[in-house]
This record gives structure tokens, sequence and C-alpha cells, in this order.
């Protein structure tokens, strides 16, 4: 028998031996379950920050909360009644207008505005503010007011009354703020105030006759104070 060695077939098994050895090195890096185990988990979103103003990113815009009482409390049945006397009356709808308004008013006093302030104020509440405004200039101050942001605005009483034989519906609304508000002497001086933003808390009535389509039928400021 012939034992001689001159034709096993070493090639293949030099070829086997490296291929197992690449199965192994594949095997150790890729598990051994490669391409059926479970995804790798998505890297989270890098969040982008927003547009840069003088080297600082810009906070998002903040959402004013709007509270509206529930239709079962009292307050909720007040304004269920304006709604039946006003189809056009909407809560949520209302406090935006409040916040419009807010704003104006705010910015039309500090600038002697008075007639912006007559437009929304009623007559009395418009002697009050430009009495004010008449002191101011007198003294020769000056009023620097900003609105930065709105908070929050809440409905927290409501009513209807009489005024010459019409009803009259009033909603006292509580509304949080942050503002610059200073006064300045004629010298450029601050008197009251301060120039950094504050938080303010003030409660403003708004009043309108109900069923009449001119004259009274806007909402008006009829009177302000801290809440």
């Amino acid at each position: 028998m012939d034992f001689s060695f001159s034709h096993f077939p070493f090639d293949l098994v030099l070829f086997g031996l490296i291929a197992a050895f690449l199965a192994l090195r594949l095997r150790s890096i890729l598990g051994t379950r490669v391409g059926v185990g479970p995804a790798s988990p998505a890297a989270p979103p890098v969040p982008r920050p927003g547009p840069v103003i003088e080297g600082r990113a810009e906070p998002p815009a903040a959402l004013t909360d709007y509270d509206v009482p529930a239709p079962e409390t009292r307050v909720g049945q007040v304004l269920g009644a304006i709604a039946a006397q006003e189809r056009d009356f909407v809560p949520a709808q209302f406090l935006r207008g409040v916040e419009v308004s807010f704003r104006q008013v705010v910015q039309a006093f500090a600038a002697g505005d008075r007639t912006m302030l007559r437009e929304r104020l009623t007559a009395e509440a418009f002697a009050a503010f430009d009495a004010a405004i008449q002191s101011r200039e007198q003294a020769g101050e000056t009023q620097k007011s900003e609105v930065r942001a709105i908070a929050g605005l809440a409905i927290v009483d409501a009513a209807i009354d009489q005024m010459a034989g019409a009803p009259r519906a009033r909603i006292d609304v509580r509304i949080v703020s942050d503002q610059i508000s200073l006064t300045l002497d004629k010298d450029g001086h601050p008197v009251a105030g301060t120039d950094a933003v504050t938080e303010f808390s003030d409660l403003w009535t708004f009043e309108r006759l109900l069923g009449v389509s001119i004259g009274g039928a806007a909402w008006r400021l009829a009177a302000s104070r801290s809440a």
C-alpha cells in the first residue's frame, strides 16, 4: 500500500483552517446571532438651540395659561348666563381679548396715549388713568413699561347687574405678567419701579352691556388693582 503524501490535498486543509479561524473571529466580534439580534437603540435626537441673539440662545416662547371656571361652579354658571344673552361670548376667547387689551393698555398708559385708553376703558376708569398721566406730565416724569410675558389669566369672579335698566356683565380677571416698569424724573433719574423684569399680579375688572349692539357692546376695563 502506498503511504506517500504526494496526493494529499494540503492546500484544501490550509484553506479550511483559515476559514475556521475567520469564522471564530467574526463570532467573537459580532456575537452569536449576527443579523437577527435586537437592533441597537437609536441615539436620542440632539436638541437644536433657538435663534441666537447677542450670543445667547433665545428660549422658546411661553404659552399663556387660561384658567376658566368649570360650568358647575358659581362663576361658571354666571359665565353661562352671559353666553345665553351673548351668543358670541366664549370664556377662552374673552381671555384672549383680555390679553391683547392688557398689553395695549399698559403701553398706552406709559406713552400717555389717551386715544387708545378711551377705546379700552370705561369713562370712570379713563378719568382715573388720565389724572395719573396729568400728574406725571406736570412733574416732568416719564414712564417706561414693557410687558415681557403673560404667564396666566384666570377668571376669578363674574356677575350680572343692572345699569340704566340694561343688564351689565362684570368679569374679574387675575393677570400674572413679567414686566419692566420704571418711572423717571425730568433728569432721567429713577423715582419708582425698576428696569429689571419683575412679576406683577393684577386684578382687572371688565364690563359690558348685554344685548346691546352699539355703545356698550365692547368689553372695557372698569377697574384695576394689585391682586
